[in-house]
């Protein structure tokens, strides 16, 4: 097992990575930005390291001077979490050259998927189905047009290089194709440095399914059950849940068995999610991540697996301990991502100061959070305050507990997107199942966010006023913020 790892990020996912190796007894390095100087993560360490100033590109993003903390403090691996280097092939290759362990795939892995059209090239080698489109990159303003004809409208537009959401475009017509094909390669260029695009047939209806897959060094992998991925916002995740409600268990071995082909055409090692779409009984091989997913945390409340800790364990060269048939699912976990955004001004992220805050709990429900009260959202990063998941026993139950612990939930200070998550789960279709990609348009989720501001604005007003007392002194603290305050041997170097 590793002796000390370093975390190459920030936030909620700094604090799991360094949970799972206190477990295992690994020491943690954090390296944190100007702006996160006094950030809970960078706290929660055995020691902490400054890497420059706020912007990522000059912190988060910086390679070498990671790498140099990681040589200067001793650290043996180094865990990227997600978003920043986390899928960056030079950054691992970078790691391998330094004899220090990436916590992660290898590097040749990282960089076949980071590109979708070698992904999908490697997909259609590997006997893995796609959905119908190019598999090369469009070489000209005509030649796209000619492809998106004879794929047949509606298609839609990726750029190579894209993640997260960004990068893409669907296009209902002719008449619009010109102007969202130069709007997609300027949007490629500017935030991947790679214009490249190619195009796609639009799958109707469809659903966003995920497979969790681990894999080892010795040939072995599993996949550890899937998650729906379906209630978005441009193309970036907002719910998710785990199992999917479509999901039959024929389904989910054909999906399952699928996701761990994919995994092993490429030589795959550690923690990945191999994502679908699905529409009308088909399923169609999207994209891999080559990291682990915000959305692990419902995985590891219905299969009992600590994908952390598994992910450690492989890059250490242990074996999975486990087989196929040993993963079984148990109950049921529903995710909402809370974010400081305004779901009213087209999600508009809203950073600013917490003034007041008091997250929910109780049975079933598990909070993955770096912040706290005093604590400032930073314009210059991802707005999450925090990961809520709930567990129950069936769907039905998952909902109820999610609901109100939404409802316990208190943030005061920036606007949330809480009243969006109580609007998605009071809504009908979402409790009968009955999900796909453009759940919030086609059920006018907004108009219904309206009614939830006002109906819970008076209780809301009630629950924060007993944050607030005489003495200032916070009136419940969570469990990440008394390790925190009670972490008196940490180093700040």
């Amino acid at each position: 097992m590793f002796k000390k790892v370093l975390v190459a990020n920030r936030g909620e996912i700094a604090i799991r990575a360094m949970r799972a190796c206190r477990e295992l007894g690994v020491a943690t390095v954090a390296v944190y930005s100007e702006a996160d100087k006094n950030a809970l993560f960078a706290m929660y360490a055995d020691e902490a390291y400054y890497i420059g100033p706020a912007p990522s590109s000059q912190s988060y993003l910086n390679m070498d001077r990671i790498i140099e903390v990681a040589l200067e403090c001793g650290a043996d691996g180094i865990h990227p979490g997600y978003g920043f280097l986390s899928e960056n092939s030079v950054f691992a290759k970078k790691c391998e050259n330094a004899g220090i362990i990436f916590i992660g795939p290898p590097s040749h892995a990282i960089e076949q998927m980071g590109s979708k059209i070698a992904a999908r090239n490697a997909m259609v080698k590997a006997g893995v189905p796609v959905v119908p489109g190019t598999n090369k990159a469009v070489a000209s303003e005509e030649e796209a047009i000619e492809i998106a004809s004879s794929i047949g409208y509606p298609v839609i537009i990726k750029a190579s290089a894209g993640g997260g959401g960004i990068g893409m475009k669907i296009v209902h017509s002719k008449e619009g194709f010109k102007n969202s094909l130069h709007s997609i390669q300027s949007v490629a260029a500017s935030a991947f440095g790679d214009p490249t695009v190619f195009i796609e047939k639009y799958v109707e209806e469809p659903r966003h399914i995920e497979f969790q897959i681990l894999a080892d060094k010795y040939g072995n992998a599993v996949y550890a059950m899937e998650r729906e991925c379906s209630i978005q916002r441009r193309h970036q995740k907002l719910i998710e849940e785990a199992p999917s409600p479509v999901m039959t268990p024929e389904l989910r071995k054909q999906m399952g068995e699928t996701a761990v082909k994919a995994a092993k055409a490429i030589g795959y090692e550690n923690a990945g999610t191999v994502e679908f779409l699905y529409s009308k009984g088909n399923f169609y091989f999207l994209e891999m991540n080559t990291r682990l997913q915000v959305e692990h945390t419902i995985t590891e409340m219905i299969t009992g697996i600590d994908l952390a800790k598994q992910q450690l364990r492989i890059a250490c060269g242990e074996k999975l301990a486990f087989k196929q048939e040993d993963i079984t699912i148990h109950g049921w976990a529903i995710e909402c991502r809370i974010n400081a955004e305004d779901p009213l001004n087209d999600f508009a992220p809203s950073p600013g100061k917490i003034k007041r805050y008091r997250s929910a709990g109780g049975p079933g429900i598990r909070v993955d959070s770096g912040v706290h009260m005093g604590y400032t959202i930073s314009p210059y990063y991802d707005s999450m305050i925090s990961k809520l998941s709930a567990w129950g026993q069936t769907r039905e139950e998952a909902i109820d507990r999610m609901k109100r612990a939404l409802y316990e939930y208190v943030v005061v200070g920036v606007t949330t997107n809480i009243p969006f998550h109580k609007a998605v789960l009071r809504n009908p279709a979402f409790r009968e199942g009955r999900l796909t990609t453009h759940f919030i348009d086609d059920h006018k989720i907004i108009e219904d966010v309206k009614r939830v501001v006002i109906e819970d604005s008076a209780k809301g007003a009630t629950l924060a006023s007993a944050l607030e007392n005489k003495e200032q002194k916070i009136a419940a603290i969570t469990a990440a913020v008394g390790s925190y305050m009670s972490n008196a041997q940490k180093q700040t170097k």
